[in-house]
């Protein structure tokens, strides 16, 4: 519905993922909007409000993207960029969203050189390594 209405930022960002990280909010917001279905005197304002906040987040990380590509940075700034405005821990598929437009073995050695240089701490190891700000 959204692609057919001109919401193109599912192409580009994943609303499921969106959606996966704020499960209790999403299923908060779908409990308070049911309320009242059997006697048909729900409310889905808490539902729309759910559903537009995930979007609108959408589209502010779909702008970082744009931006982070606009600015042509090398791929260490890049992933400088994209590192500054994580929050809590990470991994490097993280950061290979936020910037598409570098390889796997380009964000790799930025995040090693970041390490070395104290920027972010490596922790985990192999599936299950993260990383987080230091």
């Amino acid at each position: 519905m959204l692609y057919k209405s001109g919401y193109v930022v599912g192409r580009y960002v994943s609303l499921e993922k969106k959606i996966q990280l704020t499960k209790p909010e999403y299923y908060n917001a779908l409990s308070v909007s049911s309320q009242g279905w059997h006697e048909d005197k729900n409310d889905d304002t808490q539902f729309i409000i759910y559903l537009l906040g995930t979007i609108l987040a959408a589209y502010r990380d779909f702008e970082q993207r744009v931006n982070l590509v606009s600015n042509k940075m090398s791929a260490k700034e890049m992933v400088i960029r994209a590192v500054t405005n994580q929050i809590g821990k990470f991994t490097k598929t993280d950061i290979m969203e936020l910037c598409p437009e570098i390889g796997s073995s380009s964000v790799e050695a930025s995040l090693k050189q970041l390490c070395e240089e104290k920027i972010i701490e490596k922790r985990g190891g192999g599936r299950s390594t993260y990383y987080v700000r230091s």
